[in-house]
């Protein structure tokens, strides 16, 4: 039986000043998905200037990849949790079986979704209404889906440094790469006139650099990897109901999109643009959720319960005070910022509309995808499945079906349907963090990472999780 060493002691220094080691930690990860967003609108304008069918044709192979890929991506979320939970517990020795085991799984599995792109290829050329669109999907996912394994054996890298509370150098490989995607778009696409191929080759060039600008670093490190069957096993264990959820998940975003596509151009044009704008909200709480359930892991594996409340009521005084900014900013300049999207009168109006229907769930938002972090961080990883994949089915299609289409509401009842949705599986997320049923699942997580025999320091027993006030929470540490 083992207990928390020094090691461990020493990876929850963030214990004193737990809201800077949040900021510390989740910035580095808004700023990799900030230029990640940047560089795919970016493209998006590129491909834009290049033509109407290359554009949407880009679009569907991007959209048929993700959903091959997306599985493996939910799954890889395995592999931070249970790293930090190895950091917290003492066992920096594990860390490398968690990382083999994610890259083996990235790379297997990425060369499984190269080959069903192909596959998938010639039915796309089929598929599509307008032929020329069909053609240069098909062309698109050929090249592009060659980034697959890249792409996800980054993912099991960043994972890893991320659960070991590392951000930063997987944001300069993560910027390097769209850097250089964006400068290849810029010298294939609109330089050479290489269209929906300059793209592609972009796409797998930036995500070659990204990988090996965090590789490099690491790799002393990687060459004396050796897979594991028991650290297998675990990040499989982990990482299934996450890797179900995203599928589903994705699954009810393109039944969203299908009933989308059924209503006017306006209506889609108008959906796209929210989106967009609503993601500046989101990036910045996903960050502080990531950072979040690394911090909830290393206290979970360090046998420190007490700490998994204090941590979700920071991230989400943090991410929530972010999203009210926005939705303040959004609020009231709703009519400027639908006019730099929107020239035409209906497509303003529409646009004004559903920022306004956005503003209801912004905050909701950074709660919701908060709550998920830290109760995948504690080894909850089933409960936020199985409630995400119901209250994405049970609301937004539905409801999308019935505002949007049956009762002549177009996108704003699919928008609806989304606030609803987000609405639900907040209240559901943090009412299982605030009651602490996620006890149980912490405990098992802690016994699958051989970190059951760990302790609780006497300084943290005197604390009870159902007892402590909201002053407490404030004040401790």
């Amino acid at each position: 039986m083992e207990f928390a060493t020094s090691a461990s002691a020493s990876s929850l220094d963030w214990m004193n000043r737990p809201t800077h080691a949040l900021l510390r930690l989740a910035w580095p990860i808004a700023v990799s998905t900030v230029s990640w967003t940047v560089m795919q609108l970016v493209g998006t304008l590129f491909m834009a200037h290049v033509g109407a069918d290359q554009l949407a044709g880009v679009g569907l192979a991007g959209i048929v990849l993700w959903t091959f890929m997306c599985f493996t991506v939910g799954m890889l979320r395995s592999t931070k949790t249970l790293v930090s939970q190895a950091v917290g517990a003492g066992r920096p020795h594990d860390t490398d079986g968690y990382l083999a085991a994610g890259l083996a799984f990235g790379v297997g599995m990425g060369a499984l979704a190269l080959a069903l792109s192909q596959l998938a290829a010639p039915v796309l050329a089929m598929a599509t209404s307008d032929p020329d669109v069909g053609r240069f999907a098909a062309q698109s996912i050929r090249i592009r889906a060659f980034a697959a394994p890249i792409a996800l054996a980054f993912i099991a890298l960043r994972e890893t440094r991320w659960g070991e509370g590392e951000s930063r150098t997987p944001m300069r490989a993560s910027v390097s790469g769209n850097v250089v995607n964006i400068a290849l778009d810029t010298l294939l696409i609109l330089g050479l006139g290489w269209g929906v191929v300059g793209a592609a080759v972009a796409s797998i060039a930036g995500a070659s650099v990204e990988l090996a600008m965090l590789a490099w670093p690491m790799r002393a490190r990687l060459a004396r990897l050796v897979w594991n069957r028991a650290h297998a096993r675990a990040v499989w264990q982990q990482g299934v109901p996450t890797g179900l959820q995203f599928l589903m998940e994705v699954g009810s975003f393109l039944l969203l999109s299908a009933f989308i596509a059924r209503m006017t151009s306006v209506d889609g044009a108008a959906h796209q643009i929210v989106l967009q704008l609503t993601h500046v909200s989101f990036l910045p709480a996903h960050a502080i959720a990531e950072a979040s359930s690394v911090m909830v892991g290393q206290a979970v594996g360090a046998g420190r319960d007490v700490w998994v409340r204090r941590v979700a009521w920071r991230a989400l005084a943090v991410s929530g005070a972010y999203a009210a900014v926005c939705t303040a900013v959004l609020g009231g300049g709703a009519t400027v910022v639908a006019g730099w999207f929107a020239d035409e009168p209906a497509l303003h109006r529409l646009t004004v509309t559903l920022l306004h229907v956005s503003l209801a769930f912004l905050v909701a938002d950074a709660a919701n995808v908060v709550a998920r972090g830290v109760l995948r961080g504690a080894g909850d990883v089933r409960y936020p499945a199985v409630m995400g994949v119901i209250t994405a089915w049970a609301m937004t299609p539905p409801i999308t079906w019935l505002l949007g289409l049956h009762l002549g509401w177009g996108v704003v009842g699919g928008w609806v349907g989304l606030s609803a949705e987000i609405f639900l599986g907040a209240a559901l997320f943090w009412w299982r963090v605030a009651r602490g049923h996620w006890r149980a699942a912490a405990a098992e997580s802690r016994r699958l990472v051989g970190a059951d025999g760990v302790r609780t320091p006497d300084r943290d027993a005197e604390f009870d999780e159902d007892s402590l006030s909201s002053n407490t929470l404030e004040t401790a540490a």
